[in-house]
C-alpha cells in the first residue's frame, strides 16, 4: 500500500499529479521539492503537498513512490544521482518526460535491479499556462497517459501506479520507449518544428512587406500557436529524440518536393487529391479525445459590431459561472458582423458556453 510519495518538480504537471493523488486519497503523505522555493510554498498552501523538502535528496528510505516531474535532461541527471541514494526496497520511480528512450536507458543503467521499479511515463496533457497556479486535479482527464515500464516491472507494479493515478481519469496506454518516441515525433515534436519554421519564414519577409505582421494576426497566428512554446524545452526534446526526427525530416523534405512538383507542373488533379485526402483524414480525427499537443477549446461567435457587445457576451457566461481563459475580436467592421473568439479550459466548459449563448441570445456559434 502506498503511503508516502515524493514529487520532484511542482509546476503544472507535478502539481496537477499531486492534486489528483490527494483527491483520490487525502491520507497519502506527499513530500515535494522544486528549485523555485515559491512554487513549493504555493504547492503546500494549495494542499497539493503536505511537506516541502529542503533538498533534492532528503531521506527517501520510507518513500513508496517517486515522481520526477522535470525537463528531460534534468530527469536523466536525477536518475543518475538516485543510484547513490538509499531507497526503499521495491520503490516505484516514474517520470513525465515527453521523450522516453534516453530516460529509460538511463534508468536501466543507473537503477537496474529488482529492488527499484522504474516505469517511464508521459501524460499527454498540458496547458498554455505553466506553474503550480495553473495546476488542477482534472488536467489529465480523458488524456492519454503513456507508460513504458522497465523489464523488471511486474503487472502488480503497474497496477500500483495506475491505482495511485486513478483520479487523474487518464487513459493509460503501455508501449515501448522506441514506439513512444516515434509516435510523439510524428504528432507532437515535428509539428512544433513546422510551426516554428513557418514563423521564421514569415519573419524573414517582414522588411519586404511591412503589413505582414498585422496580416498574420488572424489565421496565421492561430495555425502557428504552438511555436510560442518554451524554447529551452523544445531544444532538449529535439536533441533527445534526434533519431526519429532526422527520419521525419527526410520524409518531410520528400513530401515538399512532391507538392512542389505538382505546382511546378500545374498538376491540378494531383493537387486536388492531395488537399482532399488531407481534409478527409483531418476530419476523421477524434474531436473530443485529447492528444499530445494541448487542445485549444475555442468557440467562435458571430456578433454585431456595437459598443458593449463583449460585456454582453461575458455577462451571459458570468450568469452561468462559466470561466473564460481568453477572448478576442478577430474581425469587426462598421455595420457588419464580426467574429468573437472565446477560449475555455475544457471542452465541457465550451459546451456549456454554447448552451448559455443560445439561451440568452440569437447569436450563431461555431467550432472550427
Amino acid at each position: 500500500m502506498v503511503k508516502n510519495i515524493y514529487i520532484i518538480g511542482l509546476g503544472l504537471i507535478g502539481g496537477s499529479l499531486a492534486l489528483s493523488i490527494k483527491r483520490k486519497d487525502p491520507t497519502i503523505h506527499i513530500m515535494g521539492y522544486d528549485l523555485n522555493g515559491d512554487q513549493a510554498s504555493l504547492a503546500k498552501k494549495l494542499g497539493a503537498i503536505d511537506e516541502i523538502s529542503p533538498t533534492l535528496f532528503p531521506n527517501l528510505s520510507a518513500v513508496d513512490m517517486i515522481f520526477i516531474s522535470t525537463p528531460v535532461q534534468q530527469t536523466i541527471n536525477i536518475i543518475e544521482q538516485l543510484q547513490s541514494i538509499e531507497l526503499k526496497q521495491g520503490v516505484i520511480i516514474t517520470d513525465v518526460g515527453s521523450t522516453k528512450v534516453k530516460i529509460v536507458e538511463s534508468a536501466k543503467k543507473y537503477l537496474n535491479g529488482t529492488t527499484i521499479k522504474f516505469i517511464g511515463g508521459h501524460p499527454m496533457a498540458g496547458s498554455h499556462k505553466s506553474g503550480i497556479l495553473a495546476a488542477k486535479s482534472q488536467l489529465f482527464e480523458n488524456a492519454f497517459y503513456i507508460l513504458t515500464p522497465s523489464e523488471n516491472v511486474t503487472a502488480q507494479d503497474l497496477t500500483c501506479l495506475t491505482n495511485v493515478l486513478e483520479e487523474t481519469r487518464a487513459n493509460f496506454v503501455e508501449m515501448s520507449p522506441e514506439e513512444h518516441d516515434k509516435v510523439t515525433g510524428i504528432i507532437s515534436h515535428f509539428p512544433h518544428i513546422v510551426a516554428a519554421s513557418l514563423v521564421s519564414q514569415a519573419e524573414k519577409h517582414e522588411d519586404q512587406f511591412p503589413l505582414l505582421k498585422r496580416l498574420a494576426a488572424g489565421g496565421f497566428r492561430d495555425v502557428t500557436r504552438i511555436a510560442s512554446s518554451n524554447p529551452a524545452m523544445w531544444r532538449d526534446i529535439l536533441l533527445h529524440n534526434k533519431g526519429p526526427l532526422l527520419h521525419l525530416f527526410d520524409e518531410w523534405i520528400a513530401e515538399m518536393e512532391r507538392i512542389k512538383s505538382f505546382v511546378a507542373n500545374s498538376e491540378s488533379d494531383n493537387l486536388y487529391s492531395y488537399f482532399d485526402q488531407a481534409k478527409q483524414f483531418r476530419d476523421e480525427l477524434p474531436k473530443k479525445q485529447r492528444g499530445a499537443i494541448p487542445s485549444f477549446y475555442d468557440l467562435f461567435v458571430d456578433v454585431p459590431d456595437y459598443p458593449g457587445i463583449i460585456s454582453e457576451i461575458t455577462g451571459y457566461l458570468a450568469k452561468e459561472e462559466i470561466s473564460l481563459t481568453n477572448i478576442r475580436i478577430i474581425e469587426t467592421r462598421e455595420e457588419i458582423y464580426g467574429v468573437l473568439r472565446l477560449s475555455f479550459q475544457t471542452d465541457h466548459d465550451r459546451e456549456l458556453a454554447i448552451d448559455c449563448i443560445r439561451k440568452y441570445s440569437n447569436y450563431e456559434t461555431f467550432i472550427i
